[in-house]
C-alpha cells in the first residue's frame, strides 16, 4: 500500500513543460493566435455554407422487426409501404362531400410529387370502422373531418423545407374553398418553425456577465470567457457542418453541440482567467502568468475535456448510430472549447496585459478574497519575499491566499532563486492566514461530516424519487405548441377519429413460404386471433396485397402513440397475438409502421442503457484514478456522480411526465421521457460533473502534497474553488435553463435536465458530500495498493511537474 506523501525539498531544477510553453508563447504572440482563430471562423463558416450537409432525422435500424416488416412491403406491395404522414381536411360549417371535385385534384397533385408513393383519397376510400366499431375514418361520421394518407419512399422530415411549397400548391384548391388543411405525422415535423437558438444564446450570455460581474467584480474577466466561447462554438458548428456533408446527422445536433459548447467554453476559459488572474495578484508578469495558468489550470481542462469526450464517444456503446453520432456533434464543440482554452484565452490573456481589472464595478478577486495578515496595515499590498526571484515557469502555490494582502505561502518549498526555509510548512489553514467565508464552512462541514453526509444524500434521495416511476417513450404531437400544424393536425384526428388515429399500426404477414392451398385457411385464423385484442379500438380485416404472399391489416390503439398501453400493444401483437395467429405455419409476422418503429428503438434504447452506464463509470473511474492515485477518491467520484444524475432524472421525471410545470415550460398535456433523453444526459452530465470534480479534486490534492494534512487541503480547497466552481455553475445552469424556451420538447428536457444536474453538482455534492467524505476518508483517499499504483500511467494535472520538476512530479509516494 502507498499514501501520497508531500514532494520533497531539494528538488532539481524545474522545466518548462508543453502547457505551459504553449500558454506562454500564445500570450507572448497574441496577434498571431488571434489572426488565426478568427481567419479559421471565416474560413470555416464560409466552406460550411457552400460545401456543409443538412441534418435529419431519417434513420432507420436495421434488424428490428419493424423495419423487416417495412422491407416486405416494400417488396411485395412498394404503395402500402413506405412512411407514412396524414393530411388533415376539416371543415366546420359543411360536409366535405361537397368538396369532392377539390380533393380528387388535391389527391392527383400530391400523388405527382417527388418520393410520393400513394395519396389515398378519403372520399372515396373505404371505412376503416367495423360495424358497430369505433369510427377511424378516413372520413368522421358527419363528414366533416377527413384524412389523406400519403406515403413516402423517405421520411418527409428529412426531404427539406423547400418539398413544403410543393406540398402548399397541391392542398391549395381545397384551402381556396375554405377548408383548414393541417399536415400530420412526420410531414407535420417539417413544417415546423425552423429552430433558432439566438434567443436562449443570448439569455445564457447575459446571465452570464451578471454573474461574473458580480462574482469577481471586473468587466473584461468577464467578458473574456464568453468571447472566446462563442468563438470556439461558432469554429465547432462549423466543423459539425461539414461533418454533416459526410453523414446524417439528427436535426438537433447543431442545438446539443451550442448548449454543451457554451457551457464548457465559458467554464474552462473562466477557471484559466481566474488563475491568470490570481498569478497576476501574486505579482508575475502577464505572460509568465498566463503560461503558468495554462500548465495548472489548462492542464485541468485537458482533462477534463478528454473526461467529457470520452463519456460522450461511450455513446457509441448504444449501437445506434442515430445516437452515437449525437454524442459526435455535442464531441465537437467540447474539442474546440478545450482548443480555445489553451491557447486563444491565454492570446486574449497576452493582449489584455495588466489592465484585466482596470474595469470593474466593484474591487476585483480571483479566488479569494484578500483579508489583511497580522501585522499588517489594511490595504497594504504585499511585496516579492526578501530575496525571491521571479519564477516565469511556477503558477501561484497550491495554499497561496489570493489578493495582494495574502499570507505566507503554505508551499514554501525552497528551490532555485526562492529564500524561504522549505521546513516552514505553513500550509492551508495553518499559520497566521487568515480565513474566508468557504474556509470557515469547510471547517464546519469537518467538525460534522456525518450530518452533512446525511443530509446531502436525503437531498438526492428525494430528488431521485420520481426516477423509480419513469416512463419512457416517443413525444407524440399533441405536446407541441398549437400554433404548429402537426399539433393541430393531431386534435383534429383525435377528435374526429379517437387518439389512436395518429399512430395507425401496420400488421404483416408474410405467407410466401405458405402452399397456395393452406393460404385461405391461414387467412381465416389470422382474422380470428385479431378479432378481439386488448387495447386495440379497432383492426381492419387482412387483405391479401396483388401478388397474394402479403396479408396486411391496420391497427388503431385506443390510447396517443406515446401512451403506455399503445407501447404494450405493439408488443403485445409482435411478440404474442400474431405470432400465435400463424402458429403451425412457415408464415413470418411483423409490426411496422412510424409508432412501431419507436417502439422497438425504445426497446433497444432501454436494454443498452445500462451497459452505456456501465461503460461510461468505469471509464471515468479509470481517468480520476490514474489522475489522483486514489482508489477511494475515485470510487467516491463515480458514485456521487452516478447519484446526482439520478437526482437530475427525478427531475425531468416530475416536471415533463407528472406535469409538475409542464404547462408553464409550454408543454401540453404530460408526456413520457423521451426515449434517447436518460442516454444522453447521462452522458453529457456525467463528462460535466466531471469538470468540478476534477477542479476541486485538484486543489485538494495540491495541498494534501504540500501538507499531508487532509482536513486542511479539504478546507483550503474549498475556499480557493467555490467562487469559481459556485460562478461557473451558475453560467452552466443559466445557458441550459435558457434552451427551456425552445419550442422542441426534447430540448427542454435535455435543457432542464442539465441546468438541474449542474446546479445539483455544484451545490448538494461538491458544497455537503464531497467535503464530508473528504474528511471521512482522511489519508485513505489516496491510498491506492502498490501493484496498482505501478500499473497507471502518471498523469500530472496540477501541472506540478512543469512547476517543481520531475521529480516532484513523480516521486510523490512513500
Amino acid at each position: 500500500m502507498s499514501h501520497q506523501q508531500p514532494a520533497r525539498s531539494g528538488a532539481p531544477a524545474r522545466r518548462v513543460g508543453v502547457l505551459h510553453a504553449t500558454g506562454a508563447w500564445c500570450a507572448r504572440h497574441f496577434v498571431i493566435v488571434i489572426v488565426l482563430w478568427i481567419a479559421a471562423l471565416v474560413a470555416l463558416q464560409a466552406v460550411q455554407h457552400t460545401y456543409g450537409g443538412d441534418y435529419s432525422d431519417n434513420f432507420s435500424i436495421s434488424g428490428t422487426q419493424s423495419q423487416d416488416g417495412l422491407d416486405v412491403l416494400e417488396k411485395h406491395a412498394p404503395s402500402a409501404g413506405g412512411y407514412s404522414s396524414q393530411v388533415v381536411v376539416h371543415d366546420a360549417d359543411k360536409s366535405l362531400s361537397g368538396l369532392s371535385s377539390e380533393m380528387s385534384t388535391e389527391v392527383a397533385s400530391l400523388q405527382k410529387l417527388p418520393e410520393v408513393l400513394s395519396a389515398q383519397n378519403p372520399l372515396t376510400a373505404p371505412s376503416g370502422s367495423s360495424d358497430g366499431g369505433p369510427d377511424v375514418g378516413p372520413l368522421s361520421a358527419d363528414g366533416k373531418t377527413a384524412y389523406i394518407t400519403v406515403r413516402f419512399s423517405e421520411q418527409p422530415s428529412s426531404l427539406g423545407s423547400g418539398y413544403l411549397d410543393g406540398v402548399d400548391s397541391a392542398v391549395q384548391p381545397l384551402r381556396s374553398a375554405g377548408a383548414e388543411v393541417e399536415y400530420g405525422g412526420s410531414l407535420g415535423e417539417l413544417a415546423r418553425p425552423a429552430a433558432n437558438d439566438r434567443v436562449s444564446e443570448a439569455i445564457g450570455f447575459g446571465v452570464a456577465v451578471l454573474v461574473l460581474l458580480i462574482g469577481f467584480g471586473s468587466l473584461l474577466a468577464a467578458l473574456l470567457p464568453l468571447i472566446t466561447a462563442l468563438i470556439c462554438v461558432v469554429c465547432g458548428l462549423g466543423l459539425l457542418g461539414l461533418l454533416a456533408a459526410a453523414t446524417t446527422f439528427a436535426t438537433v445536433s447543431p442545438t446539443l453541440a451550442t448548449m454543451i459548447g457554451l457551457g464548457v467554453g465559458i467554464d474552462y476559459a473562466l477557471f484559466l482567467v481566474t488563475r491568470h488572474r490570481q498569478n497576476l495578484m501574486d505579482g508575475s508578469d502577464p505572460v509568465a502568468a498566463a503560461g503558468a495558468a495554462t500548465a495548472t489550470s489548462g492542464r485541468a481542462v485537458l482533462l477534463s475535456g478528454c473526461t467529457v469526450i470520452i463519456a460522450l464517444c461511450g455513446l457509441w456503446v448504444s449501437g445506434i448510430g442515430f445516437i452515437g453520432k449525437l454524442g459526435v456533434a455535442a464531441a465537437v464543440t467540447v474539442v474546440t472549447a478545450v482548443l480555445g482554452a489553451l491557447t486563444l484565452v491565454p492570446a486574449m490573456l497576452g493582449l489584455i496585459g495588466r489592465h484585466i481589472d482596470r474595469i470593474h464595478v466593484r474591487k476585483p478577486v480571483a479566488e479569494v478574497e484578500p483579508g489583511p495578515e497580522p501585522g499588517t496595515r489594511p490595504g497594504a499590498r504585499r511585496g516579492p519575499q526578501p530575496g525571491a526571484q521571479p519564477d516565469p515557469e511556477r503558477g501561484p502555490e497550491p495554499g497561496a491566499q489570493a489578493g495582494p494582502e495574502r499570507g505566507p505561502e503554505p508551499d514554501s518549498q525552497q528551490g532555485p532563486g526562492r529564500g524561504t526555509e522549505p521546513d516552514s510548512q505553513q500550509g492551508p489553514g495553518r499559520g497566521t492566514t487568515t480565513h474566508g467565508t468557504w474556509h470557515r464552512y469547510a471547517e464546519r462541514v469537518e467538525r460534522r461530516p456525518w450530518w452533512f453526509l446525511a443530509g446531502g444524500v436525503v437531498v438526492l434521495a428525494v430528488l431521485a424519487f420520481p426516477v423509480f416511476f419513469i416512463q419512457l417513450g416517443h413525444i407524440g404531437d399533441g405536446a407541441d405548441p398549437k400554433s404548429f400544424t402537426d399539433r393541430r393536425a393531431y386534435d383534429l384526428m383525435s377528435s374526429a377519429f379517437g387518439p389512436g388515429s395518429n399512430g395507425p399500426l401496420t400488421l404483416v404477414i408474410d405467407q410466401s413460404d405458405v402452399p397456395q392451398d393452406d393460404r385461405s385457411a391461414l387467412q381465416s385464423q389470422a382474422g380470428k386471433s385479431l378479432s378481439k385484442v386488448p387495447d386495440a379500438a379497432v383492426i381492419t380485416p387482412l387483405t391479401a396485397t396483388s401478388d397474394g404472399d402479403v396479408l396486411t391489416a391496420t391497427a388503431y390503439s385506443v390510447a396517443a402513440p406515446q401512451d403506455e398501453r399503445t407501447t404494450s400493444l405493439v408488443n403485445h401483437l409482435s411478440d404474442d397475438v400474431l405470432p400465435d395467429a400463424v402458429s403451425g405455419t412457415a408464415a413470418k409476422t411483423y409490426v411496422t409502421g412510424t409508432t412501431a418503429a419507436q417502439v422497438d428503438f425504445l426497446d433497444i434504447v432501454s436494454s443498452r442503457l445500462p451497459l452505456i452506464i456501465a461503460v461510461v463509470v468505469g471509464l471515468a473511474f479509470l481517468v480520476i484514478l490514474a489522475v489522483f492515485r486514489g482508489l477511494l477518491v475515485a470510487v467516491k467520484a463515480a458514485l456521487l456522480n452516478v447519484l446526482s444524475i439520478a437526482a437530475s432524472y427525478g427531475v425531468v421525471v416530475a416536471v415533463f411526465q407528472w406535469g409538475w410545470g409542464g404547462p408553464a415550460l409550454g408543454v401540453s398535456g404530460d408526456v413520457p421521457i423521451e426515449s434517447y433523453v436518460p442516454m444522453m444526459m447521462f452522458a453529457i452530465v456525467f463528462g460535466l460533473s466531471m469538470d468540478y470534480e476534477i477542479f476541486l479534486l485538484t486543489r485538494i490534492h495540491e495541498a494534501w502534497l504540500a501538507t499531508n494534512d487532509p482536513k486542511a487541503s479539504v478546507a483550503h480547497a474549498l475556499e480557493i474553488t467555490a467562487r469559481v466552481i459556485t460562478c461557473a455553475a451558475l453560467i452552466m445552469v443559466s445557458v441550459f435553463a435558457a434552451f427551456l424556451i425552445s419550442d422542441n420538447i426534447v430540448v427542454k428536457m435535455l435543457g432542464l435536465g442539465l441546468a438541474a444536474s449542474v446546479l445539483i453538482d455544484a451545490t448538494v455534492v461538491r458544497l455537503l458530500l464531497v467535503p464530508a467524505v473528504m474528511t471521512l476518508l482522511g489519508r485513505a483517499a489516496w491510498w491506492t495498493p502498490r501493484w496498482l499504483d505501478r500499473l497507471l500511467p502518471h498523469i500530472d494535472a496540477e501541472g506540478s511537474g512543469e512547476a517543481d520538476g520531475p521529480k516532484a512530479a513523480g516521486d510523490r509516494r512513500t
